[in-house]
């Protein structure tokens, strides 16, 4: 089987898997849902975020927790499957590594559409309207998807370095928590002094702050290609590590 041929059918496998995997399936797709209702409904009257309404404020926020948890899971599947020794059998049919790991990323991709398409769905319903035009949202859209693309990058990397499904797991929780200390729910000038620098040149900001700016019609700078230096960065780093570690572990 040729590599190009072989891309389709190892994306498709991923989706498969997603699908028979319900528990994993639910919390990718309602986390970001309930993150959501309960900013909104809970803290969202408590908090002043500069918008008329709370909703218009954390969406985007919450579209990239959606983004990079949903990512992470790419670590969990990729680290499943070096355990279970289908690795072996894909090297017999002459399936490469940089194959295995682009069908995970691709699937990973788009499921996190889904899950951002979700996460919109009920937004819209609870009250939020942006303002962007046609060529907005599809920049808004591009950036989120380089992020998505990068973080599942970076998830399979670690799937590689993890012994076992349980070790990639610890890594989903720490990117679950990522965009919380960043401009995602609060605006960074209300957090502690000594937590702004963090806060404001870790990779989730600037990406957060885009799709904002873009979906609400707002000025943005240079903050797109800010956070899209910041994808292809990560992205990158995902590359030059996954090669020798896929080697390392399938020697």
């Amino acid at each position: 089987m040729s590599e190009l041929a072989a891309w389709p059918v190892l994306a498709g496998r991923s989706l498969r898997l997603t699908v028979r995997n319900l528990d994993a399936l639910l919390t990718a797709v309602l986390l970001p849902v309930m993150v959501l209702l309960l900013f909104v409904y809970l803290f969202g009257g408590a908090i002043r975020a500069g918008t008329p309404q709370y909703v218009t404020y954390a969406v985007p926020g919450v579209l990239v927790m959606c983004a990079s948890y949903g990512a992470s899971m790419t670590a969990v599947m990729v680290a499943g499957d070096l355990k279970e020794g289908i690795v072996d059998r894909f090297r017999s049919m002459d399936v490469g590594g940089r194959m295995l790991l682009s069908g995970h990323i691709t699937a990973s991709t788009m499921r996190n559409l889904f899950s951002v398409l979700m996460v919109f769905t009920v937004a819209f319903a609870i009250g939020f309207r942006p303002g962007a035009g046609p060529a907005a949202w599809a920049a808004a859209l591009a950036v989120l998807t380089a992020f998505i693309v990068a973080m599942a990058a970076l998830s399979a990397a670690v799937g590689l370095l993890a012994r076992t499904p349980e070790a990639a797991s610890g890594f989903t929780f720490f990117v679950l928590f990522m965009p919380y200390p960043s401009s995602a729910f609060v605006p960074i000038d209300t957090m502690p002094d000594w937590l702004h620098g963090f806060a404001r040149n870790q990779p989730a900001t600037p990406v957060i702050e885009s799709v904002r700016g873009l979906l609400l019609d707002q000025p943005v700078g240079d903050r797109p290609w800010v956070a899209l230096a910041w994808c292809a960065g990560l992205l990158l780093v995902a590359i030059a590590c996954s090669g020798p570690l896929f080697r390392r572990r399938t020697r």
